[in-house]
């Protein structure tokens, strides 16, 4: 019931291996991203059923054939990585389910049944995805929710998965033919590393971690793949070079200690009209509103608890996207990250998004970060599997940033499903071993979704910071409408 053309077998890589190895360090760490797509009723005044949507998505999967793969191996390590190969027993049924919400469907019922979704770890002996119908919502409503392995896809490329399942259309057109055999971006392949890299790597993460370390460790990396009995030597003293005390450490807060297994997942919900009025009266992006109010809320977080401000500020790393036109409907993963220093300390709301804008304009200007970040995960790569999950663990440790927010722009027009109109969509962020809490934003239809992900044990007050964050919309919409930037 799944037409895709057969493929050849591939090896994961390097990059895609990092998410498999953080869950396999840490009990805690769920490396799987997901949505949860909210749609009003359908024509006949119900959802569609589970058996219409294997039927929907048996048309279109074909266009992703990562979707009927899984690894060779549920485990990396060794000296070589895992394969993608076909999976002689895929049945869509075995990965798409449906469940109810209990009475009255609203919103706290939708976040409780999201929270305990996203909770519970993908199964490594399949292909690694799930989507539910849920049924139940208030008004005759119903959502899709799904969950994808991040060595799969990143944030921007589930993006591409949607549109596949989505139409712009109630009464969209037949679903065009699959491509067959897809290329190699289609499999999210990363090229060789360049001669270049280790010159890329004098500008690299300057103020982070000095350039000559990171260049000692990546030799240590490729001298471990050239002397395989080297290779568990070699990881340790990479460690060590990167996690020694010459790196200037993210900040040291309750929100980074030992996490459990358990997320409880909750929606702030604005207008971009709003977003996009602060943008142009104050100057910035919108992913500068978006910061600073992610700022605001950790800043009351912290507040509520009576812990020290960090003048420096909380870091986030900010991934970004590296996709090239051509790859539109490519998996795996083709991201990079800037580490932004969110002004917490900042009384002032005003101040505290300017500050928020000079960092992230003097990040984007001198580009050297994100060229070095990027450099760096090319060059890890060229470590053996062996020590490569040392590497990783290094790059997501909490020494290097306190948490992940990321921003993905939807489409500003309404999407359809089964011929009904798509409503909402929250997304979801990873949490990596002792990061409490997470970000994920996208935009739709005239409205920004974060989708705010945590630890219930280590962020029982979670309200507080979701509180904060809708505040500091409403306060930089009212300074934008005063003109109050031009006091400071």
């Amino acid at each position: 019931m799944y037409g895709r053309a057969r493929i050849v077998t591939e090896h994961l890589t390097a990059l895609d291996a990092t998410f498999l190895e953080l869950e396999e360090a840490d009990d805690s760490a769920h490396m799987h991203i997901g949505a949860i797509m909210v749609f009003g009723p359908g024509p006949d005044g119900g959802p569609p059923t589970r058996e219409e949507l294997c039927g929907h998505l048996s048309e279109r999967l074909g266009h992703l054939p990562r979707y009927g793969q899984h690894l060779s191996e549920p485990h990396t390590g060794g000296l070589s990585w895992p394969e993608w190969e076909e999976d002689p027993a895929f049945d869509l049924r075995r990965h798409v389910s449906r469940a109810a919400l209990p009475a009255p469907g609203g919103g706290e019922e939708l976040l409780e049944w999201t929270s305990g979704f996203f909770s519970q770890r993908l199964d490594r002996h399949r292909p690694l995805w799930e989507m539910v119908l849920l049924e139940g919502l208030a008004d005759g409503a119903w959502a899709l929710a799904t969950k994808t392995h991040h060595c799969m896809v990143d944030g921007v490329g589930s993006v591409d998965v949607g549109h596949l399942i989505l139409d712009t259309s109630p009464h969209p057109p037949p679903a065009p033919a699959s491509r067959g055999r897809p290329s190699a971006a289609d499999n999210g392949r990363l090229e060789h590393v360049s001669s270049g890299a280790l010159s890329r790597l004098t500008r690299a993460w300057e103020g982070l971690l000095p350039a000559e370390t990171i260049l000692h460790a990546a030799k240590m990396g490729v001298h471990g793949m050239l002397h395989p009995r080297d290779a568990l030597h070699s990881g340790r003293t990479a460690l060590e070079m990167i996690l020694r005390e010459e790196l200037r450490s993210a900040a040291d807060t309750s929100l980074n200690v030992p996490i459990g297994t358990l997320r409880q997942f909750a929606v702030v919900r604005v207008s971009l009209a709003d977003l996009k009025a602060i943008k142009s009266a104050l100057g910035g992006t919108i992913n500068d509103v978006a910061l600073t109010a992610t700022a605001s809320g950790l800043r009351a977080l912290l507040q509520s608890r009576s812990e020290a401000l960090p003048e420096a500020g909380l870091r986030a790393m900010v991934p970004l996207n590296v996709r090239s036109a051509g790859e539109h409907l490519a998996l795996g993963n083709r991201v990079s990250s800037l580490f932004v220093e969110l002004p917490v300390a900042d009384a002032d709301p005003v101040r505290r998004y300017l500050e928020t804008v000079a960092r992230s304009q003097a990040l984007k200007s001198d580009g050297r970060q994100a060229e070095g970040t990027t450099t760096v995960i090319e060059l890890a790569g060229l470590a053996p599997p062996m020590i490569h999950a040392t590497l990783a663990q290094a790059l997501y440790a909490k020494r290097l940033f306190n948490l992940t927010i990321t921003n993905v722009p939807g489409p500003q027009q309404t999407l359809y499903a089964f011929g009904t109109p798509l409503r909402e969509i929250y997304p979801l962020v990873p949490l990596a071993a002792e990061h409490a809490v997470g970000v994920a934003l996208v935009s739709y239809d005239g409205s920004v979704f974060f989708g705010v992900v945590a630890d219930p044990d280590v962020v029982p007050d979670l309200d507080v910071m979701l509180g904060a964050m809708e505040e500091s919309v409403r306060e930089l919409l009212a300074a934008a409408h005063t003109g109050a930037a031009t006091l400071i």
